[in-house]
């Protein structure tokens, strides 16, 4: 059985006004000192965020069990410090991000300019065990039109600068700024996905390969395919989702990989318009099908995805998971639809925050 690790990015927030706090340096130090080894928490490029990666697991109930405990450890070492976190993809409440102090993220800042300042979003990546760099890329070949439709299943980021953004993950939005990022072409072979790698790092466009940020790609530290279209979810059920999900299409690409079935052949721009499709209506109006590329009710593609990925949801023992988690997101609204729910209920933005605290360790 495949392996699935997950990293979230989460917000540090002030528990009292709900605005965004540059902690991350000071809780990774608190961190640091309570187990001098840990490798859990790790630093962002803003320091209003936290991120934490589990370890490889086979069983969605011990990956939610992880993600939960991470994600009180991460509010217990905040709290000590006077903040908390929240799983929110964006800041409800208008924040000037502050960046953490490295090369790395400096030369960022001086590349991209604005862009790199407005880009305080926390995505969900998911990462899913590979044979091998073949059957990986046979894999992006075969999932890449499938991607758009787990960006509406995460869909968490409605607000952004104290304003309702139109959308329901605004964060993909704000996260295609960046020249590498999106819809990738097909790439045939291994040889030829490195290639282009190599060509994008010789651009000087971008520093290093860490800096490819396709929507799914081959991880540079770990025998992984790495999804990266998720907004970082407001509920752990709704993440261990999309790790069921993702692995339940990295299985079935693989298999037609290895049977010699061709993957769906769209350009990029199509590929483009059905993210963008996704983020702006999560699942509360029409996808695009992921074969046809034509728009239907977001019921009929996530009824799709289950049919597509049926046989490997049933060997892994996820598919009543599936089923009950998508079928509990279009009854309930995802975590945009509760986020959008909270402040037409309250009237105050703050208040969003307050109850996403809870929710996010719930």
């Amino acid at each position: 059985m495949r392996t699935v690790g997950v990293e979230e990015e989460l917000l540090l927030v002030d528990p009292e006004s709900g605005e965004p706090k540059a902690s991350a340096a000071a809780v990774l130090a608190r961190a640091a000192l309570a187990d001098p080894g840990q490798d859990v928490f790790e630093k962002e490029l803003y320091g209003q965020m936290l991120e934490f990666a589990t370890r490889p697991q086979s069983e969605m109930a011990e990956l939610g069990e992880e993600i939960v405990r991470c994600r009180k450890e991460a509010a217990r070492l905040a709290g000590d410090l006077g903040c908390t976190v929240a799983a929110l993809a964006s800041s409800p409440l208008p924040v000037s991000p502050s960046f953490s102090a490295n090369r790395r993220y400096r030369w960022m800042a001086e590349q991209y300019g604005i862009a790199t300042r407005e880009q305080l979003v926390c995505g969900c990546h998911v990462h899913v065990s590979v044979e091998s760099d073949e059957e990986g890329v046979g894999v992006l070949d075969r999932v890449r039109t499938w991607l758009p439709v787990l960006t509406a299943v995460s869909a968490n980021s409605p607000f952004w600068q104290g304003r309702d953004s139109g959308y329901a993950s605004y964060r993909s939005r704000v996260w295609a700024r960046w020249p590498s990022a999106g819809p990738a072409e097909l790439f045939g072979s291994a040889e030829r996905y490195h290639r282009l790698v190599a060509d994008m790092v010789a651009t000087g466009v971008i520093l290093d390969e860490g800096m490819v940020y396709f929507d799914a790609r081959l991880a540079q530290r770990y025998p992984t395919v790495e999804i990266r279209v998720a907004d970082v979810c407001l509920r752990a059920g709704t993440a261990v989702l999309v790790a069921a999900l993702a692995r339940a299409l990295v299985e079935t690409a693989a298999r037609d990989w290895r049977a010699g079935r061709e993957p769906v052949d769209r350009g990029v721009g199509p590929a483009r318009m059905a993210g963008w499709r996704a983020a702006r209506s999560g699942l509360g109006g029409d996808l695009l099908d992921p074969v046809t590329l034509r728009p239907r009710p977001a019921e009929e593609v996530l009824n799709a995805l289950l049919d597509h990925t049926r046989d490997a949801l049933t060997d892994t023992g996820d598919l009543e998971l599936a089923e009950e988690g998508l079928h509990r997101l279009l009854r309930d609204g995802t975590g945009a639809d509760e986020q959008r729910h909270l402040f037409e209920d309250t009237g105050s933005l703050r208040d969003v925050v307050t109850e996403c605290v809870r929710r996010t360790q719930s």
